[in-house]
């Protein structure tokens, strides 16, 4: 199953150290992902200690994300989609733990029915499919943000592609999104959050800026909510460096960087 996964990419960057950590050896996923949660002490929203379960724990009919919320138990089954998932809840446990709060919430509130409500959708799409655009706060950033969220692709992506890595840069958090990137498409796209950073932030090592993203993000969920409109789309191939021939052509593909519909 792991020899799938190209590490070598950019887009695991963000979940690459907490892979490293595991021992591949284990043959059960969360076994393995036990093991590396153990030195984190990690908890859910509760406070109760985390740990990854075989999905038969999981009672039926039972909701996923109230179960989690009540217990610290995350059902996890032996694929990738799941193994991804762990890997999120090692590089960004408070955000993690924020979404299920969040989620649980809403089930407490509405129950499970049809509609989940824009909280919960806004937090399964984040949970599933999203990344974290980190722009420097000045004018540029705000520019880099507004041509995004305008679809200016060949502004933000190709004229603006100094830009990422020293100004800004692109973490996924989905771990849908990471899954589907085992076999990279040029369709693939994410749901963008916006993060805006500091100086300081820039100055960070790896494990610094993940570090502050996890806390930022996490009480930004935790003071503001969310909702699908918290999101903007990026073809994640686009990202400058994390494709080959990106030049103007590529981005000049409007079946997959499409123009913004008139409202």
């Amino acid at each position: 199953m792991l020899s799938q996964i190209d590490w070598a990419r950019p887009w695991y960057d963000a979940v690459r150290p907490a892979f490293a950590r595991l021992d591949v050896d284990v043959s059960c996923v969360a076994d393995a992902l036990n093991a590396a949660a153990a030195p984190l002490a990690l908890v859910n929203q509760r406070g109760l200690p985390l740990r990854f379960v075989p999905q038969a724990d999981l009672p039926e009919g039972r909701a996923y994300e109230e179960f989690i919320g009540a217990t610290g138990c995350v059902p996890t089954r032996e694929n990738l989609h799941d193994f991804f998932n762990g890997l999120v809840w090692l590089t960004f446990p408070r955000i993690k733990q924020q979404l299920n709060a969040l989620q649980a919430a809403q089930i407490a509130l509405a129950g499970v029915g049809k509609s989940r409500g824009a909280a919960r959708d806004g937090a399964t799409i984040f949970d599933e499919n999203s990344a974290l655009l980190v722009v420097r706060a000045g004018l540029a950033g705000e520019q880099l943000v507004a041509a995004l969220r305008a679809h200016g692709w060949i502004e933000a992506l190709y004229e603006r592609r100094a830009a990422f890595g020293a100004d800004a840069e692109v973490w996924l958090f989905g771990h849908a999104l990471m899954e589907k990137l085992v076999a990279p498409r040029k369709a693939i796209t994410a749901h963008t959050r916006v993060v805006v950073a500091g100086d300081d932030y820039f100055a960070l090592p790896h494990d610094g800026r993940r570090a502050w993203i996890d806390r930022q993000v996490a009480a930004e969920l935790a003071a503001e909510g969310l909702s699908t409109a918290c999101f903007t789309p990026l073809p994640v191939l686009g990202v400058p460096g994390w494709w080959e021939g990106q030049d103007h052509a590529f981005y000049a593909d409007t079946t997959v960087f499409r123009p913004k519909r008139a409202v």
